[in-house]
């Protein structure tokens, strides 16, 4: 027969474990964490400050075919992807969680090797062609494709997409 000494602390720690787990079931059910492992564009559009990206993206001409996940991740592997994945989302959860998000969303260095090996990548006999002439390489493809992805800069209602706001990096 087990002492009472011993029944509360196990029973408490009973009550611990399940108080957590409903915790956890409620936080995966109100901010449907599941839908953040798949790749539709409106789970990037969730957080407020992608409301400007989502919505010229959904305008472009790449969203036929793409989704932000077909730009903004690598697809060189399952691992790389998910890896990768993990890293942005907490990256992003880090900075709008602590009120550090900038006006101004731009790509780091990082993503922006990402974004253009996933250019190459889809685009490759176009850029084979561009390659053989006398284009720069060190160009990024959106330097002359700007509106691809995410449509005319200024097409969103929401002013930080107004290219007045902020001009392009080489000065148009």
């Amino acid at each position: 027969m087990a002492n009472n000494d011993d029944v509360a602390p196990r029973a408490l720690l009973i009550l611990a474990a399940a108080a957590t787990i409903m915790a956890l079931g409620a936080f995966v059910v109100v901010t449907e964490a599941p839908a953040y492992a798949g790749t539709a564009s409106e789970t990037c559009a969730n957080c407020h400050v992608m409301d400007s990206m989502y919505e010229n993206h959904y305008h472009a001409a790449h969203r036929p075919w793409t989704e932000c996940a077909s730009c903004h991740l690598p697809h060189n592997n399952l691992v790389n992807y998910y890896v990768e994945k993990g890293r942005q989302g907490m990256h992003d959860v880090y900075v709008f969680g602590t009120a550090q998000t900038p006006q101004v969303i731009r790509l780091s260095a990082h993503s922006k090797a990402i974004v253009q090996q996933n250019c190459i990548h889809c685009h490759e006999d176009a850029v084979e062609t561009i390659m053989a002439g006398v284009q720069p390489f060190e160009r990024f493809c959106w330097e002359c494709h700007r509106s691809t992805a995410h449509g005319p800069r200024g097409a969103s209602a929401v002013t930080l997409q107004d290219s007045n706001l902020y001009p392009l990096e080489n000065g148009e």
